[in-house]
């Protein structure tokens, strides 16, 4: 991946540890647990409609690792410290799916339903945003659920992003043109948010 899809960034990003999760970089022994989670067809609903089955979520490992020794950041697996369960992923990721907005990075999450309602999302993109800022250095952060994901529009509201516009998501051979909700937030805003 070429540096001019995505913004500078100081440093690496390093692996984290909220008050309920361990977030840690992928590695090629996390695909078992992985697929567990992959395997709901809930996880997956947006954007594909369906369960990820073992070759494509062996896919979405290599390309994490990938992504991370590339970009020097990435999205973590999600590890619920109380159970000590792999429930799925949050951090950062360059959102090549939207190119009229690069270099942009965007904060996004996945998580096992069995977990959902919990605040684990927000606890973990709040994590993942405050590296962005604070590690990083990043001038900005993005988000893009659907328009149709009303759950994940919720959580981009809590974490104090600012709703830009609409966008319209092209079709590729997995699935069909999406809409979607264009998220910001500034290293500013999170300064004012953060500070207050």
């Amino acid at each position: 991946m070429v540096d001019y899809l995505f913004p500078p960034i100081a440093v690496e990003l390093g692996d984290v540890d909220t008050e309920r999760l361990h977030l840690r970089r992928f590695r090629s022994p996390d695909l078992v647990a992985l697929a567990t989670v992959f395997a709901q067809p809930e996880v997956w609903r947006f954007p594909y409609g369906r369960a990820f089955n073992l070759d494509e979520t062996a896919q979405f490992l290599t390309n994490q690792i990938d992504h991370w020794d590339t970009c020097g950041f990435g999205c973590w697996l999600a590890i619920h410290r109380p159970t000590q369960r792999v429930i799925g992923y949050v951090g950062l990721s360059v959102p090549m799916f939207l190119p009229e907005i690069l270099p942009a990075i965007e904060v996004g999450w996945r998580l096992d339903p069995s977990f959902w309602g919990q605040g684990l999302a927000t606890e973990g993109a709040y994590a993942a945003l405050r590296e962005a800022f604070e590690t990083l250095q990043l001038p900005q952060v993005t988000s893009v659920p659907q328009a149709d994901n009303p759950q994940s529009s919720r959580v981009c509201e809590r974490l104090g992003m600012r709703l830009s516009r609409a966008v319209q998501i092209a079709a590729n051979e997995r699935r069909g043109e999406l809409e979607a909700l264009l998220y910001v937030m500034s290293r500013d805003d999170w300064l004012t948010q953060t500070c207050a």
